[in-house]
């Protein structure tokens, strides 16, 4: 009996690690010149895209998502306070989950600078829309480093 209930809790960890491992790969085409990276509006969707961004070796975590009123938000995969974990965030429904502290987010909110006041947040990540794709200024990317 033992040696079942050792078999499917072992399972179940190998689930639970798959799901998290790859759940959060990054995905989508960028196109970058020398100075912007730009997302393709069409990739953009309610469900959040993780890219990264390689500086010197240290890869820059960074998600774009669409609210329900079709405007695209972007963020860190870092928070403000909780960054030091490095565990970024998630997606629940219409929030963004911070994966270290549980805190809950609305899509809908982000895309600004911290609104609880230094508080836990969704780090801001400045972006525009170009044409049809989303622009990202990499020196604002570069900012983001010191979370990672």
């Amino acid at each position: 009996m033992n040696k079942k209930i050792l078999i499917i809790s072992g399972i179940i960890i190998f689930i639970v690690i798959a799901f998290i491992l790859f759940n959060k790969q990054p995905t989508g085409e960028v196109i970058k010149n020398s100075e912007v990276i730009k997302i393709s509006l069409s990739e953009i969707s309610e469900n959040a895209k993780w890219y990264n961004y390689d500086s010197n070796g240290i890869k820059i975590k960074y998600f774009a998502v669409k609210a329900d009123d079709g405007s695209v938000k972007t963020a860190f995969d870092a928070c403000d306070v909780c960054y030091k974990s490095k565990k970024g965030y998630r997606q629940q429904g219409k929030d963004m989950v911070c994966n270290n502290c549980g805190n809950h987010y609305p899509i809908s909110g982000l895309g600004t600078k911290n609104l609880r006041g230094g508080g836990c947040w969704p780090s801001h990540l400045e972006s525009k829309i170009e044409g049809n794709n989303v622009g990202i200024k990499i020196s604002d990317i570069e900012k983001g480093k010191k979370f990672f």
